[in-house]
């Protein structure tokens, strides 16, 4: 198969991750429409000092990476095709944060 159709082709992997800093337990919890490429985004944005979240930059420069789990909580299929289910990400977001239930200490 030629690279153009292997990326015509592609589906990213959709659903919930979480970034925890273990000795705080401090969590982003978020949704994404291409998990792999978001959580590869964050660590990118962490690695060099980029990430929008200081609380968070500083976790990582005080601790280093081997202090964060990131991690792939939930998947979900589109109902069709070529679908971008942004309603049914956000229903999920959701009842991942009542059955998580973090306090706001620790939530990034």
């Amino acid at each position: 198969m030629t690279a153009p159709r292997q990326y015509k082709d592609f589906t990213p992997r959709m659903g919930i991750y979480r970034v925890t800093h273990t000795p705080s337990g401090r969590t982003l919890l978020g949704q994404s429409l291409h998990l792999d490429g978001m959580l590869n985004r964050i660590r990118f944005q962490l690695q060099n000092g980029l990430h929008p979240n200081r609380v968070m930059q500083a976790d990582w420069q005080t601790d280093g990476p081997e202090a964060f789990v990131f991690e792939v909580l939930d998947e979900i299929e589109p109902k069709n095709p070529g679908d971008e289910p942004v309603d049914d990400l956000k229903e999920l977001l959701t009842l991942w944060q009542e059955k998580l239930d973090l306090p706001p200490t620790q939530r990034y």
